[in-house]
Order: C-alpha cells, then structure tokens, then sequence
C-alpha cells in the first residue's frame, strides 16, 4: 500500500501544478529525455530496466507539465533507441525551452542510495537546485546533492538542461519503490514542481 506521506505529496503537488496553469511562463517548452532504450537497458537489476522506469516517470512528467501549462517534446515516446547526438539534436530545435534527461542509477555497492541531480553549465545550476529540492522535499530520500558533470546530452544541449538520477536499482529497497506507480508519479510531480519553480524565478 503507499503511504500517507505519498498520499499527501500527491494531493499538495496536484494544487501547485493546477495553480500553476494560469500562470505566466518563463520558457514554455520542456524537453524531456527518458533516459536510455531498446537495446540500450541502463542499469538493470532483478529483471527491472532502468529504460522502462525512465520512459514512464517521462510520460507521467510530461502529462504533469501539460497540466500547467507547458509544451512539452519527448526525446522518445517508445522503447527505443536514441542516440546521445540525436536527443540534444532534437532539443536544441527549439527556442526557449528547458531540457531535463530522466535516469536512474545504479552501484557495485549495493547498499547505495539516493537521489542526485547534475548540471553542467552556470545558466542550468539553480534549474537543478529547484528540482533536487523538490524531489528530496516529496520523496523523502536521501539528498545525493546537485553535482556538476560533462554528461553528452549536458554538454551539447543549448538550453539550461539537467540530468536527475531519481535512485538506486542496485538498492533492493530502492528497486521496489520504483516498481510501484504511485512512486513514479510523485518522482514525476516532484520534478514538474522544480521546474514551475524555476520558471517563476525567471520570469
């Protein structure tokens, strides 16, 4: 059963992002990058597929989005795969707009936990603050920090753009959460929220 603490996150984020739509934006086009696909499985664990998780927290972050108000643009929208070039080709077609690539993570230690958040130039910094804060606000997870990194789709994306690896599928405890849709859903509000705060404070 999920908790109350999800229960109650839902509910709280479901009011910011129905607020949310009237309001002015900033930038009005998230792309939004699940992370590997097809042959490419990502981290892989107990027969969980980093790129089945990645492709569901996208769509449920992009229906949040569109709930308030944003455009949104899916690197991919199947079990695909996508090259690196090709995703920060694809974003880089649009003008004003805000690039976040969904993963999750994975260790040799097990006992790894978390959630992390990376940026790779000075214009994406607070973007990533926003989000992490968020995702650690809801989620209740261990704060892994806001890193910087010379990740592809970081490096050759022109917009202010993040990676967030949302936790641990080495982490049995982490990998069971992930299996669950309510889990997934407040990953996706949590990340939605960071972004309608960052677009807030650059309006």
């Amino acid at each position: 059963m999920p908790s109350n603490r999800f229960l109650s996150s839902l509910f709280l984020l479901g009011a910011v992002l129905s607020f949310s739509a009237g309001s002015a934006l900033a930038f009005k086009t998230v792309i939004i990058d699940a992370g590997h696909g097809g042959r490419d499985l990502g981290a892989a664990d107990s027969y969980v597929y980093e790129k089945h998780i990645n492709l569901d927290v996208a769509r449920r972050l992009e229906r949040s989005l569109k709930e308030a108000g944003f455009k949104t643009v899916m690197t991919r929208t199947t079990d695909e795969f996508i090259a690196l070039s090709e995703r920060s080709s694809r974003a880089n077609r649009y003008r004003n707009a805000v690039f976040v690539s969904v993963h999750f993570n994975s260790a040799y230690r097990t006992s790894a936990v978390g959630i992390e958040t990376f940026y790779r130039t000075s214009s994406s910094e607070n973007f990533a603050r926003y989000v992490q804060t968020e995702l650690i606000a809801n989620m209740g997870s261990t704060d892994r920090g806001v890193k910087t990194a010379n990740f592809s789709v970081l490096r050759h994306t022109k917009h202010p753009a993040i990676l967030i690896e949302g936790g641990f599928i080495s982490n049995r405890t982490e990998r069971g959460q992930m299996m669950d849709p309510q889990f997934r859903q407040v990953i996706a509000d949590s990340i939605a929220r960071g972004i309608i705060q960052f677009n807030r404070r650059r309006f």
